[in-house]
């Protein structure tokens, strides 16, 4: 009975120690969180390797203790709040538990911040560690906003007061108006490492190279073997002295694509490394992409889906629903959106609020928050037109990056809003056009927002309308 038992001990550390060692190789070798459409059977195996540790610790001594006991161990350092999830085998309570242990150890209660009611497994190995609880956002309905003769009711998620009633101002002039349209310019997610060598000249050895059209379809083919989804659009090269910078763009389907286009960069450095064995790569990422910062070369070249979107406001609607007249708006977008913009140095940002509306439909559907700051690189412009009677208005907006697949898409609140939309998940028959619209509707939503704001300053309501909605009782 105890040779028994020790073989059953023997094989169980055994199990433990393959999983434990495969996962953490899949975290340091695949170490692009796997977010992409086309990395589906990736993420499966990483998710399903975390999964499989978290099972195998059902089974675990720890998960026999009282919450009291746990908490203890993990106060102390003696177990890492970060094993919770696979030392318990309980999501949940992991989630409690690690919120007990951080009040105690900071001595402060983290009463308000909500823990029931969340499914926990659902971001295990996917969106967040070391859950204590999630935060409550509202989410509002805007619309129906009419954009290329399709209604769509557009969700956003925001804790400003008048953001959601003014835009859907904006949507029901537009409807008003007959509609908005909308072009997509350019679809292509980048990625552009940083390389050094010892000399300038062999730098710029490998920018004629890779820049040369004769060698493009060559690397396009090395570049697609990584996805299903990734086609390689462009190389484009930068030098500052020895190092180089080098920029790729590809299309990446239905996904955001920042993973997609990363394996694909990765691939064509190795295969480079024949012809340039003297390359060293410095960082996957040398911030010539460039993400989540401003940068003139998004603003210019583009970054994900760039949209430009437009529609004419009829004069009865400017004086009706926006409560103004057509000159004002057109005297103060000069004013305000390109010379006072001009007059601040603005990168990207000729509009009045279009990162309002950004993030408050990336919240709601899921996408990288941070990746508002490039996403809402936008310019508004207004005209007087047909006779000066009615009003032209449209935002272009060149770095609009969006996913319908992966990340916080897949969660249950954001998905729920992605399929309000329409885009839920991947397009199987046109890959990428649920992403293609998504970025679409966020331009519209933007243009919605940019003429309702725009409308409340030229008619001196900005002041009131906040009073009115964005101040509750308890702070006047």
């Amino acid at each position: 009975m105890f040779e028994m038992t020790a073989i059953i001990t023997f094989v169980g550390s055994c199990i433990y120690l393959v999983v434990y060692f495969g996962n953490t190789l899949v975290h340091h070798t695949h170490y692009f969180s796997d977010e992409d459409e086309d990395d589906e059977s990736a993420q499966e195996f990483t998710t399903n390797t975390v999964r499989c540790e978290y099972e195998y610790h059902r089974a675990s001594s720890l998960k026999r203790e009282g919450d009291e006991a746990v908490i203890r161990a993990v106060v102390s350092g003696e177990t890492p709040s970060y094993s919770l999830e696979s030392e318990l085998g309980d999501c949940k309570r992991a989630a409690v538990i690690r919120r007990m242990a951080v009040e105690r150890i900071a001595g402060k209660s983290l009463d308000g911040l909500p823990v029931d009611g969340f499914d926990y497994e659902s971001i295990l190995g996917r969106c967040c560690e070391m859950a204590v609880g999630y935060v409550q956002i509202p989410v509002g309905i805007a619309g129906p906003m009419l954009l290329d003769g399709k209604e769509f009711l557009v969700p956003m998620a925001t804790t400003e007061g008048c953001l959601l009633a003014s835009t859907n101002r904006g949507c029901k002039a537009i409807y008003a108006s007959g509609g908005a349209t909308g072009v997509l310019l350019k679809d292509g997610m980048t990625r552009a490492p940083v390389v050094r060598f010892g000399t300038a000249r062999r730098a710029a050895d490998l920018k004629f190279f890779v820049e040369e059209p004769r060698n493009f379809e060559t690397l396009a083919s090395v570049f697609n073997k990584s996805s299903r989804f990734a086609r390689l659009q462009s190389i484009r090269c930068a030098i500052a002295g020895k190092n180089l910078y080098i920029r790729f763009t590809c299309s990446t389907g239905d996904a955001m694509g920042m993973n997609m286009v990363s394996k694909g960069v990765q691939n064509v450095l190795e295969y480079l490394r024949a012809d340039f064995p003297d390359m060293d790569l410095i960082g996957i990422s040398g911030n010539y992409c460039s993400d989540k910062k401003p940068a003139a070369v998004n603003w210019i070249e583009g970054r994900g889906k760039s949209v430009v979107c437009e529609a004419i406001i009829k004069e009865e609607v400017v004086k009706t629903v926006l409560k103004t007249n057509v000159a004002s708006l057109v005297e103060l977008n000069m004013l305000k959106n390109l010379t006072g913009s001009a007059m601040a140095g603005a990168l990207g940002g000729f509009n009045a609020h279009a990162s309002n509306i950004v993030s408050a439909v990336y919240l709601a559907t899921g996408q990288d928050p941070a990746q508002n700051v490039e996403s809402s690189h936008c310019i508004t412009m207004m005209e007087a037109v047909n006779d000066g009677n009615d009003l032209h208005v449209s935002v272009t907006m060149p770095s609009i990056e969006v996913g319908t697949v992966g990340g916080g898409t897949q969660l249950a609140s954001q998905s729920a809003c992605l399929n309000l939309l329409g885009v839920k998940g991947a397009n199987k028959e046109s890959a990428g056009s649920n992403a293609r619209q998504l970025a679409m509707v966020v331009a519209a939503a933007v243009l919605a927002g940019e003429l309702s704001l725009m409308s409340a300053i030229a008619a001196g309501q900005l002041v009131k309308s906040h009073m009115k909605y964005n101040r509750s009782n308890k702070d006047n």
